[in-house]
Formats: structure tokens, sequence, C-alpha cells
């Protein structure tokens, strides 16, 4: 069964897609050491007298808002423009936004920042899934994904230790300015070498779908609702872990840049394991659709569990981290195939633009569940402490991890290309020139 489905595909994987899922490797990367640098360099000295718990959440919920305008727009022009023209785009705004917080001095400026940042940042995943699809076949999308998600976790492991060190030696702003420079390095290398395969060619040639036309599509619409529950999991890992460290258990920054790492590591091998065994169990002659099914369930399962059971496993920072970590591993193996599903389902040439619109749910997440997070701290911890105010936010992130499991399961229908949008891109229509860059 999964040698017909891959045959019926009539790709022949290149050798070249190795050096490309790299790029994107090292995007999502730099895309978190980016996103997170700010966390840990508020969570205590300077920067956490100037912005205290709510005004945290409030930052988080702009670059949350920025991150959904963008998801809605991106992915399009993504399509349009063609992967290297698009993700260079991406990359060159986020890397500036982030040069932008070194001269930022109030929590409004600051706000500002993360707003700019979240327009830039929202474009990675969707350029990334766009490149993989042109790059890989079916049957190694999940495992290609997987690689390539994990720079997130990769960057999340670095950040800690990273700017312990950066910032007691060159003070938040050069921290800040070093980062970026990273940024445009990237940039100068992808833009010289990426390319898109002979054999995507035709399909990247494809008619763009509307936007409308995406999001009435079950499968896109389903993806967008079940974000809404399940991305806040993932950002209440990476945005609080730092200030929950310091609020419960009185670690200095230092001490967290060695620690923190501890769930990124199990969460970096979530985006392996998850995306191999899709691959895997495919190949032991499970159908596709039905393979990812199964992933995504264990993967719903693992996040969940630990964030509902928290305030019974919690006893010690160790135990918090192997809770934040077995949370993060079930997110990032969701993730590996979520974003292979996205090419599964929806065709190439849209493959960007269905991907972003379904992050919208990121956005719409991520503002409200920020906001109400920095709320919850600081009324809980006024009542109570601090210790019953974050187990308030364990069990509430695994409530909604649950959520967004059964709509996943039970709401999205069959994983199968949608026929009603490969029928529509089966009209050629002409595409701008810059949009490729081709070799044979």
């Amino acid at each position: 069964m999964a040698n017909a489905t891959i045959a019926l595909n009539n790709e022949q994987p290149l050798k070249m897609r190795w050096v490309m899922i790299t790029f994107a490797f090292l995007a999502t990367f730099l895309n978190y050491v980016h996103r997170l640098s700010f966390n840990y360099l508020s969570a205590d000295g300077e920067l956490r007298k100037l912005i205290p718990d709510d005004a945290f959440g409030y930052i988080g919920t702009a670059f949350f808002v920025a991150y959904m305008l963008s998801n809605a727009l991106s992915g399009l022009v993504i399509d349009k423009l063609g992967t290297r023209i698009g993700y260079s785009l991406c990359m060159a705004f986020w890397t500036t936004a982030g040069l932008f917080h070194a001269f930022a001095v109030t929590p409004l400026q600051f706000g500002i920042c993360r707003f700019l940042l979240g327009i830039g940042e929202a474009g990675n995943w969707p350029a990334a899934l766009k490149l993989t699809s042109e790059w890989f076949p079916p049957n190694e999308r999940s495992t290609a994904s997987g690689i390539f998600n994990s720079g997130s976790a990769l960057g999340a492991i670095v950040v800690p230790p990273l700017i312990a060190v950066m910032s007691s030696r060159y003070g938040w702003q050069s921290t800040f300015i070093i980062l970026a420079v990273f940024g445009y390095l990237w940039l100068a290398v992808f833009w010289f070498a990426y390319y898109t395969p002979q054999h995507s060619v035709k399909e990247a040639k494809a008619r763009v779908i509307p936007p409308l036309k995406l999001l009435k599509n079950r499968f896109v619409s389903r993806l967008l609702l079940a974000k809404i529950f399940i991305e806040p999991v993932w950002y209440f890992v990476t945005f609080w872990i730092g200030r929950y460290l310091v609020d419960v258990h009185h670690w200095d920054l230092k001490k967290i840049g060695w620690y923190a790492m501890l769930p990124f590591i199990m969460a970096d091998i979530g985006n392996i394991v998850g995306g191999y065994f899709t691959q895997f169990i495919i190949k032991k002659g499970v159908p596709i659709p039905k393979a990812r099914k199964i992933a995504l369930g264990m993967s719903g399962v693992i996040m969940c569990a630990p964030l509902l059971l928290a305030p019974l496993l919690v006893t010690t920072p160790m135990s918090a981290l192997i809770v934040f970590g077995l949370a993060g591993f079930g997110y990032t193996s969701y993730t590996a195939n979520a974003l292979a599903l996205t090419a599964d389902v929806v065709p190439k040439s849209a493959a960007a633009s269905g991907w972003s619109l379904a992050c919208i749910g990121n956005g719409i997440g991520g503002a409200i569940f920020q906001s109400l997070s920095g709320i919850t701290l600081v009324y809980v911890t006024a009542a109570y402490n601090y210790t019953a105010a974050y187990n308030v936010l364990f069990i509430g992130f695994g409530v909604l991890s649950l959520i967004g499991l059964i709509i996943l399961l039970f709401l999205m229908g069959p994983f199968v290309k949608s026929k009603a949008l490969q029928d529509y891109v089966d009209a050629e229509a002409p595409v701008p020139p810059y949009a490729l860059n081709v070799q044979a």
C-alpha cells in the first residue's frame, strides 16, 4: 500500500533535498533564537524590573496578534513569489525586527518590536513547508518536517545558556545586535543557493488558490480551529518557563540557562521521533492517512496528560522540567505530522497558503491565552501564591490540548488530497517569471 502510494506520486528524491531542508532547519533555529531571547532577558535582571507579569503577557499578545495577521497573508505571498523570494523576505523582516529590540527602552516600545517580529516570523513555517513539498515525496515529508521543525526546539535549547552568557558579557542591547547578524548571514547564503527542483516546477506554476476558497475547505478550517487550542501549549512552555523557574523556585538567569535546556532537548527528540515513527509505519504498510492519524493521536496524549497531572506530579524543579519536556515532546511530534498533513491534502501550489491560513489559529490562541496567563498569574498569586497560579495554568493548557486533539481526530475528515482544490489548480495559469529560480 505504501509503495503504491509513493509510486503514484512519481517523485524521485534528490540528494540536494538534504541541503535544502538544512536551510529550513537553520531558519527555524534562528526564528526561535530571536523569538525567545527577549523572554529570558526579561525573566530576571534589568528588564524584569521594567516588565512585570501582566505587561509581559500583553507584549506576548502583541506578538501573536501580528502572527495572526501575518498568517492571513504570508502563505499567499510565498505561494505567489515562490520559495526563494518569499523565504528571503520573511528572514529579512524578522531579523530586522529582532535588531530593533536593541533600541527599545519601554514596555510599549518592546510591544511594537514584538509585533513586528510576529509579522516576519509567521512566514517561516509556510515557507519551510513549501520547500518541503517541493523537495520531498509524501512518505518522507513527516521526517523532513520533523527535521526542519527541530530547529525550533534546538533554538529553545540553545537560547537559555546563550542568553545567560551573552547578556552577562555584552549586555542585553548588544545581544540583540549579535543575533541579528546571524540572520543576515543565512539570508545571503540562501538567496544564492536555493532553486526549485525540476520535478516540482509544473505544480509550483499552478494557480494559487484564493484564501477564502481555502478557508472553506474542511481540512483547513478545522486545522485552524484545532490550532487555537493546541499551539498555546507550546507558547506556555517556551514563553513562561523562565518566569516559572524564577517565581516558583527562585532560580536566577544563570541557573535557568543550563537547566532549562532539558525540556527542549526532549522536544527536539519529539520532532525526529514523531516524524520518523510515521514514516516507519507507512513503510510497514499502514496507509498514509491512517498513519498520520495514529501519530497525531499518540502525540496528543503525550502532550496533554502530563499537563493535566502536573499539580500531582510537580514537587521539585526537576519534575517540573520533565512535565514541560513531555508536553513539548508531544507538541513537536504533533507538529511534524501536521506539517506533512497539509502537503498531503492541499495542492503544492497552495501548500504555504493552506498552512499559513490554518496558523491564524496560532495567533488567535496565542493572543488570547498569553494575556489570560499573565492575568491569571497576577490575580491567583495575589490570592494564594505562584505555585497555585501555575497549577491553574498547567491544568488549563492540558484541557486546551485535549480539545485540540478531539478536533484533529474526529472533525477534520479523511487526510487525503482534496479533489475540489486539486480540480481548481489543474486549470493552468501563468505565473510571473520571478516566482521561480529553477535548475534541472
